[in-house]
């Protein structure tokens, strides 16, 4: 039976017109099951604490090889409406674009991966399976995303034998990258408490100030590293140092701040976390006060080297678009970094430029691209 292709532009539209900010569903979700569920996959909601996910698998559980794609539908807030020149969640066409939140990041992505499964399963039946793993919680805390899609699967028995994240991976032409990893990254919450009192009697005040200097100056200034084969060097950026007092005449009892640290693979968040509190009690030593640190790890650096998934991929981007991309670890962090603790991933996708911003937007052109180069990957892999 001949089946006609399916549009990853329309589905891309049907998903921009689910308002889905996280952690709201918005319906996204539904519209690809009921398309996926349509073409033979098996569909599982994989909801936890309020967060929808969903599982899809066109072939046998336990195939002997299983390709698998992994994205998300939730978008971030629009911030303001009015400074939209389109209806956000419209999914407008113009001038060679569709427009909305999430049009870049990622819902294209997820349509064209998911068109290019469907046509593939309904014209050429693999020998194996193929796999969807798709959240709605990549956008917020990624605590219940797909982290429960991967602890669902584990216990379900459910595997995938390599991974492709949609994410956008291209700075400015179609084609020019690929994320073969992630750097780390963790954010580190200082509050330096000394004793508070007029400005004039410095027996009677603990000024927290010099000591939160003292300890912002040594870990800026140190050089983490020079870079390693994959990654450039990581980076510690101080972001924010707060006092709030308005006063001249008073030596106030708080201070905090804020780092976050970028980090590659000479790195461990342990290692960096050890280092930061040596520097902590050094400080609260040297000035006399008390010093409290509270660390959140986003993820950990990881690549998976490059090899069979990265060449296959590195194919079918330059037959389709006679680039050849670049293997990069650039970038934040991404929900391959949860992957990568199940099977070998590699992320490719579009060019990002509007992601997040107002008036995000996608080539058209780039969709139907994207959509051919999952095709040829899925070709490839099963051939």
């Amino acid at each position: 039976m001949t089946h006609s292709p399916t549009d990853p532009v329309a589905l891309t539209a049907a998903l921009v017109q689910c308002p889905s900010i996280t952690p709201v569903e918005g319906g996204a979700l539904g519209v690809l099951q009921e398309a996926l569920e349509a073409a033979g996959f098996t569909c599982t909601r994989v909801d936890r604490e309020g967060i929808a996910n969903l599982f899809a698998r066109w072939g046998r559980q336990g195939a002997n090889r299983s390709f698998g794609f992994n994205g998300h539908t939730d978008v971030v807030p629009l911030g303001n409406p009015d400074d939209w020149s389109v209806a956000p969640f419209g999914a407008e066409i113009k001038d060679g674009y569709l427009y909305g939140r999430g049009a870049t990041d990622m819902k294209s992505g997820v349509a064209a991966f998911a068109a290019a499964a469907i046509d593939f399963v309904r014209d050429t039946p693999p020998d194996g399976a193929v796999i969807l793993a798709i959240t709605g919680d990549e956008e917020g805390d990624a605590l219940h995303g797909t982290t429960a899609l991967l602890d669902w699967m584990a216990k379900a028995g459910e595997a995938m034998s390599v991974c492709l994240v949609g994410e956008p991976t291209c700075p400015t032409t179609m084609g020019e990258a690929m994320k073969i990893g992630r750097r780390g990254s963790l954010n580190a919450f200082f509050t330096v408490t000394g004793v508070q009192g007029h400005s004039a009697y410095p027996s009677l005040y603990v000024n927290p100030l010099p000591a939160m200097a003292r300890l912002m100056d040594r870990l800026a200034s140190r050089q983490l590293d020079t870079g390693s084969d994959h990654f450039d060097p990581s980076s510690l950026a101080i972001v924010t140092i707060d006092t709030g007092n308005p006063a001249t005449n008073v030596v106030p009892a708080q201070c905090r701040s804020t780092v976050n640290i970028r980090f590659n693979d000479h790195h461990t968040s342990s290692a960096l976390i050890d280092w930061m509190q040596n520097e902590v009690d050094d400080a609260a030593s040297a000035f006399g006060v008390s010093i409290d640190m509270r660390v959140k790890v986003s993820g950990e650096s990881f690549v998976t080297p490059p090899g069979d998934l990265s060449d296959l991929i590195g194919r079918a981007v330059e037959a389709e678009t006679g680039v050849k991309p670049v293997l990069s670890t650039s970038g934040g962090t991404s929900d391959a970094r949860f992957v990568k603790d199940h099977c070998p991933v590699v992320e490719f996708g579009l060019v990002g430029k509007t992601m997040h911003q107002v008036d995000e937007r996608v080539a058209i052109d780039q969709i139907h691209q994207l959509k051919a180069i999952y095709s040829r990957i899925l070709r490839d892999y099963f051939a």
